[in-house]
């Protein structure tokens, strides 16, 4: 093989990456699988796609490496590939952030206030997490929560918060978090909070990033998940990952 067709044999393969990640809604579905396994028809309901789609889309990103896939009787379900695919897509992330003004502009616009953006960071919450000086909300769906979260978390999916604000002392800080920086789970869980007159703030980052840096993470034990719709503070039953 000479130089020429060397670099062409190469680069063709590094484009299969380049060519996976070339779609606004397979960039999602990553964002997606890093909160969890999922089969298919989640992963279409969630980005509204037809299922014919979506596995269209998780095909590409299959071939590519990016995502794994097992069959269980007639589902289908797809996950990322490692934590390497995850760095990528969160690198990918901060380069368009750093380049392109109008991630800022689209950010700016749905958020009210500075505080939206800027958040909680993971070591501060993790030190007042030990001082038990806050409480921890998981505002992402409820299967999210039991595939991994932040040891000490309750879950409170979206649809339940305005339901179950009675549960919060109104003297305690509250921290709501979710899927990424630019999820909005847990903004919107914080403008609730504010506006029945709790201090809110939101951490910084999600479970996936919370995960990729080392800090602990808990599942729901089988009966925990079973029961997990009881309204309840949370409890210490978990186990970590």
């Amino acid at each position: 093989m000479n130089h020429r067709s060397y670099k062409d044999s190469l680069y063709q393969q590094f484009a299969r990456v380049g060519k996976a990640f070339a779609s606004a809604k397979r960039l999602e579905m990553l964002d997606l699988l890093a909160q969890g396994e999922r089969p298919v028809e989640a992963v279409a309901r969630e980005t509204e796609l037809t299922i014919g789609n979506a596995s269209a889309h998780l095909q590409v990103l299959r071939r590519a490496r990016l995502v794994d896939s097992r069959k269980d009787g007639q589902q289908v379900y797809y996950r990322l590939a490692d934590q390497d695919v995850f760095r990528l897509f969160r690198d990918l992330e901060s380069l368009a952030k750093k380049r392109l003004t109008e991630v800022d502009q689209i950010t700016r616009s749905y958020h009210e206030s500075p505080e939206d953006l800027e958040g909680i960071s993971a070591q501060e919450l993790q030190a007042r997490l030990r001082d038990n000086a806050v409480i921890l909300l998981d505002v992402r769906p409820q299967t999210e929560y039991a595939a991994g979260h932040i040891p000490g978390a309750l879950s409170v999916p979206p649809d339940e918060l305005q339901q179950r604000l009675d549960e919060f002392p109104q003297n305690q800080e509250i921290i709501a978090y979710c899927r990424g920086p630019y999820c909005l789970y847990a903004t919107d869980a914080v403008h609730q909070l504010r506006n029945a007159g709790y201090r809110a703030r939101r951490l910084s980052l999600g479970l996936p990033d919370w995960r990729a840096s080392g800090f602990p993470v808990a599942r729901q034990k089988p009966v925990e998940a079973h029961l997990a719709t009881t309204k309840t503070l949370p409890n210490t039953h978990h186990k970590e990952a």
